[in-house]
């Protein structure tokens, strides 16, 4: 017989002491929290059976859950997008063609200048001594140059009544021509002197407004191989350029006089126009990829853009106004083969090649998975959602049209599907045309019917692209 512990009795030998246990008031399960805490496991535990019934019941009873949107009509803007920066049309940079120590500095940054101001002056010591030095030699010259004159005239008679040599008369030519050379050579060596004295003296070329100053009074500047730059001045701030870079695929897409809208991040919101003024037919290589450079011209009256800015533009190759226009996510829309045959219809129901490419590809428009948001990195949402995005600047459409399929649902929600042509797409919307296509008729974006493994029972690979509106996406 077994001894309470609160009978205050000590414990038999070989016997453990008995452990109290908790008394809490009413049950020993009746805390609040633990209670709390089963009610949520059972409530998710009926969650998740009601989810696993739901799904065997679905894929048992081949119920399908489709995701709709309407044939609307508006406009469509077809554009190939790209980065570049702004830079002003014409930049000068100011250099000196002369070394020595900065003494003065007359224009900052910012600073409007005009054709002929002093900007800077280099300390002109150096340059004087060799002016002078050089007007000496000139002196020199011109004294040796007399002399020789002298020497000659006083020969000539003598040579005349052939009282010297034709020798010793040609020592005499030669020399006068000697002084001659000399004093042509000091006027040259004085000449360049003068100049470079005058390089000390920095001038601005144009009228424009000092984007750049490189040097500080006092700096010293060494001229010996290449003449460093003291300033750089924009020309004309009101009239600007965008340098883009633009893909070789794309390249041929982009015409001059072409209409071109950009952004930049100072201005979140506001979109700027230009044109394109040129396309260069220098092309660059960077990580193996190809692209040519597109000068756009813009127009910068107020003063808003600013040279170094980033600009995201968008060249307009193609629009199309009040126009029908259905989500791209309907042109790649494929029923399965349960879907098609819960419908009535063939296995093979708008699987031929070329639908099989509209609407794979968008309608024929040439969009990539990525650059429409679908595919297998699309997945965020019930029927093909935005997905990643592009790693490169690509186009947004083609102008080329091709066939499509539009899948609907008749009045006894069996699938019908729609033969229309695209045209013009943005990436999001595709134009489309074709008979028996009224505004406002509900067209299939994706379904909740995707099995996890491919036809053949093997498993899908995550990186092809997924029928829109997968089991994750609903």
């Amino acid at each position: 017989m077994s001894v309470s512990a609160a009978s205050g009795n000590p414990p038999r030998a070989g016997q453990a002491p008995a452990v109290k246990a908790p008394r809490v008031a009413g049950s020993p399960i009746a805390s609040p929290i633990i209670r709390r805490r089963l009610l949520i496991a059972a409530a998710v535990i009926v969650v998740l059976a009601a989810l696993a019934w739901w799904i065997s019941h679905s894929r048992a009873t081949g119920a399908t859950a489709y995701r709709l949107a309407p044939v609307e009509r508006g406009n469509v803007q077809q554009t190939v997008k790209s980065t570049g920066a702004l830079s002003a049309v014409r930049t000068v940079q100011v250099g000196t063609q002369v070394s020595g120590k900065v003494v003065a500095i007359f224009a900052d940054f910012n600073d409007r200048v005009t054709n002929g101001q002093l900007l800077a002056r280099i300390d002109p010591t150096l340059q004087q001594q060799a002016v002078t030095d050089a007007q000496a030699q000139l002196g020199k010259a011109q004294a040796q140059l007399a002399q020789a004159r002298a020497e000659y005239d006083r020969n000539v008679p003598l040579a005349r009544d052939k009282f010297i040599s034709a020798s010793e008369f040609g020592t005499v030519q030669v020399n006068l021509s000697v002084a001659q050379a000399g004093v042509k050579s000091a006027q040259v060596t004085l000449e360049r002197g003068r100049q470079n004295l005058s390089y000390t003296n920095i001038f601005a070329p144009i009228n424009g407004v000092v984007v750049e100053r490189n040097v500080d009074v006092g700096q010293t500047v060494a001229a010996s191989l290449s003449a460093p730059q003291l300033f750089l001045i924009a020309q004309d701030m009101s009239q600007m350029q965008i340098l883009a870079a633009v893909d070789e695929s794309e390249i041929s897409s982009i015409k001059g006089a072409q209409r071109v809208t950009f952004t930049v991040p100072s201005y979140a919101g506001r979109t700027f126009t230009g044109s394109v003024e040129q396309v260069r037919l220098q092309s660059k290589m960077t990580d193996n990829v190809v692209s040519y450079t597109a000068v756009v011209s813009v127009q910068n009256p107020d003063g808003l853009l600013l040279p170094g800015m980033t600009a995201t533009v968008e060249f307009v190759t193609g629009s199309a106004d009040s126009v029908l226009i259905v989500p791209n996510a309907a042109l790649r829309f494929k029923p399965s083969a349960e879907e098609l045959a819960a419908s009535g219809l063939p296995a093979t129901a708008g699987t031929d090649t070329s639908r099989r490419r509209a609407g794979a590809a968008g309608g024929s428009t040439g969009v990539s998975a990525r650059a429409q948001g679908g595919g297998a990195q699309g997945g965020g949402g019930f029927g093909g959602g935005q997905g990643g995005a592009t790693a490169r600047p690509r186009r947004v459409g083609t102008g080329t049209g091709g066939p499509g399929t539009l899948w609907t649902l008749d009045a006894n929600k069996k699938l019908t599907p729609i033969r229309v042509r695209t045209g013009l797409s943005d990436g999001q919307h595709t134009q489309v045309s074709g008979q028996h296509l009224p505004i406002g008729t509900q067209v299939i974006i994706g379904s909740s019917l995707a099995s996890a493994a491919s036809p053949n029972g093997a498993a899908t690979n995550p990186l092809t692209p997924q029928r829109g509106g997968g089991p994750r996406g609903f």
